[in-house]
């Protein structure tokens, strides 16, 4: 009998390590191109904001920030358009696949290394969720003090009208 037990344990411990180790990757759908650009192109805006899983109080700048994807593989923010917001960051998009199966949007632009504090002239931004009204994407950015940080943005359609934007905690 104590040895059926100790059969028992082992099982639900390998199934437990099991469960901790397995990776789920978020699938593109099919229609992820037009998802993320619209018939032509789509701009997006910041609903929420997490640092390290912590919810960020979204100033003006984040408030009034809007990223655009174009179908021609095109991408820009309007932060020069914002006062005080720093300069924009203009570039190319595509979709790339990372090695254990994640997909990202990967970035590049001569305007990255300045704006997100790195040597590399693009940026993966690992995506979460996409659908037609949301993008949800996490990076690595270092801040302060060269600390590098996850950030998580949840991205919406610049159309939609989200409440509680403007967070304090």
């Amino acid at each position: 009998m104590k040895s059926y037990f100790r059969l028992i344990a082992l099982s639900l411990f390998l199934v437990l390590i099991s469960c901790e180790n397995e990776h789920k990757a978020f699938k593109l759908p099919l229609n992820a191109q037009s998802l993320i650009h619209g018939d032509s192109l789509k701009t997006w805006k910041i609903a929420r904001r997490y640092n390290n899983d912590v919810r960020m109080n979204m100033g003006p700048c984040f408030l009034n920030y809007r990223q655009t994807f174009n179908r021609n593989k095109a991408v820009k923010d309007n932060n020069a358009e914002n006062e005080d917001c720093g300069p924009s960051l203009e570039g190319t998009w595509e979709f790339k696949k990372g090695p254990k199966g994640d997909s990202y949007i990967k970035i590049s632009s001569p305007d990255i290394p300045k704006l997100l504090n790195t040597e590399k002239d693009y940026k993966y931004f690992k995506i979460l969720k996409l659908t037609e009204d949301t993008l949800k994407i996490s990076f690595k950015h270092k801040q302060y003090g060269n600390t590098s940080r996850t950030i998580t943005d949840i991205l919406v359609r610049e159309d939609l009208d989200i409440g509680d934007r403007y967070f304090h905690h």
